[in-house]
């Protein structure tokens, strides 16, 4: 597919690809269903180039995920010091209105060789690289491995509400921020295995 050749990348090329993706995503009709994943570049865009980004993927609905696990292993090993982290702030691009989670492709693997598919740990990891510490931005990072994964796949049915499926995890903590805080145990998990129409008058 081509690309309109009068796009503005800007000053830096490693936006160049991100663009693009912005740009397919509106000619193509599908904002809110597409997402970026990884672009470790993006930890190392100064504030106002990160906000204009960001303004750009929330505006043509392309979503970010970030792979904590996987991008802090891997970054920064063809350094003997001062390595590179490479972990995107996806706090911050929550905060231009993008949708952003956390999530993992690799456990116990070369890329990743540890893990325990914990999404409440990725958040935990997550919020200690980003240094992310207010109760706001901690509870966002809960959100990211929850609420925003199912908006990212477009899955209405999600949430402890009345006519939703009922599968639904009980974690040990007072509050998502604590939660992501302490890393309590997870208790119990329940996933819906029948379902059963409603009784009709005739």
């Amino acid at each position: 597919m081509d690309i309109d050749m009068h796009l503005d990348f800007g000053t830096d090329p490693s936006a160049l690809d991100l663009e693009y993706v912005c740009a397919l995503t509106e000619r193509h009709g599908w904002g809110g269903r597409v997402a970026v994943g990884h672009v470790t570049k993006l930890a190392y865009v100064p504030a106002d180039r990160l906000a204009a980004l960001a303004g750009r993927m929330r505006d043509a609905g392309v979503a970010l995920t970030v792979l904590p696990f996987t991008d802090l292993f891997l970054m920064g090993r063809d350094r003997d010091f001062a390595k590179t982290r490479g972990v995107t702030p996806a706090h911050l691009f929550l905060r231009h209105g993008v949708n952003c989670s956390l999530s993992t492709n690799n456990v116990l693997n070369p890329f990743t060789p540890f893990g325990d598919c914990s999404r409440l740990r990725m958040a935990n990891l997550n919020a200690n690289i980003c240094h992310v510490g207010s109760a706001q931005d901690m509870m966002q990072c809960f959100n990211m491995v929850t609420a925003r994964p199912a908006r990212l796949l477009n899955l209405p049915d999600c949430g402890l509400e009345p006519g939703k499926a009922a599968d639904f995890v009980i974690i040990d903590s007072p509050s998502p921020r604590d939660a992501v805080a302490e890393l309590p145990p997870v208790r119990a998990a329940f996933r819906i295995s029948f379902r059963r129409a409603s009784a009709r008058r005739r």
